[in-house]
């Protein structure tokens, strides 16, 4: 399968550091994308989101032959274990985590890791899709049935997420896979809270509708966020098939 992509990474209007990291890598064995999303409340969240992009990669890179799911999930994991280990071994990192959303693209099949509350949607046949579900406070109260979905999208509390990358021992990151029909049409963006916490699933449905020129995609979700004032970094990958 052959597919585009454009990938992105802004400050926004309100941060002095971009602790939000990006990359798309092309493998021999497929297209692998990440983004993640240093914690902000944390020191040295722009480190801990590059220290688990380039260990993700490494990973993937130096694993070939293992399967792909497997493989999904022991990236994660070590990126996790990284980040602890440098907290161990520095002041200045103790504590530093990060969230994370991956895809990796193998023929028509498309794997998926996430843990913290950056997102993973699947637009396809003009219909979107949630694929990850939010390692977060509010995501919990709506689990329990005291809040709605429609009520956690303005929840003074919907920054708190309760699982990342680096945060504690404990890393149990969700992995899954779907197939691509033959001839499917269809968008995948991975992004962080900076574009979905401003953003309503309306708001990024209609933008995802709007053609598959992915430079004027990119560019009406940069338009968008910016005219509702940015509040954080907010980036994004946005992937289509020919």
């Amino acid at each position: 399968m052959i597919v585009n992509y454009i990938f992105a990474s802004h400050l926004g209007k309100r941060r002095a550091v971009n602790e939000d990291c990006v990359n798309v890598f092309n493998l021999d064995d497929g297209l692998l994308s990440i983004v993640c999303d240093g914690l902000g409340g944390n020191r040295a969240g722009d480190v801990a989101s590059k220290t688990a992009v380039e260990t993700i990669y490494n990973y993937f890179l130096q694993n070939p032959d293992l399967d792909n799911l497997t493989k999904m999930n022991a990236a994660l994991t070590a990126a996790h274990q990284i980040l602890l280990e440098k907290g161990r071994e520095s002041e200045h990192y103790k504590g530093m985590a990060t969230t994370a959303v991956v895809v990796f693209i193998a023929g028509n099949t498309v794997y998926w890791g996430h843990i913290g509350d950056s997102r993973i949607y699947f637009f396809t046949e003009n219909q979107l899709r949630q694929i990850t579900k939010d390692h977060s406070l509010v995501q919990k109260m709506v689990d329990n049935g005291l809040i709605t979905s429609k009520q956690a999208e303005k929840h003074p509390h919907r920054n708190i997420i309760v699982k990342a990358l680096g945060e504690d021992n404990d890393c149990q990151p969700d992995c899954d896979y779907f197939y691509l029909h033959d001839g499917q049409q269809f968008k995948l963006l991975l992004c962080t809270d900076g574009l979905c916490g401003v953003l309503n699933f309306n708001e990024i449905s209609k933008i995802l509708s709007q053609g598959e020129n992915l430079e004027e995609i990119s560019q009406k979700f940069f338009q968008q966020i910016e005219d509702f004032g940015s509040p954080d970094n907010f980036s994004y990958v946005i992937i289509n098939n020919i």
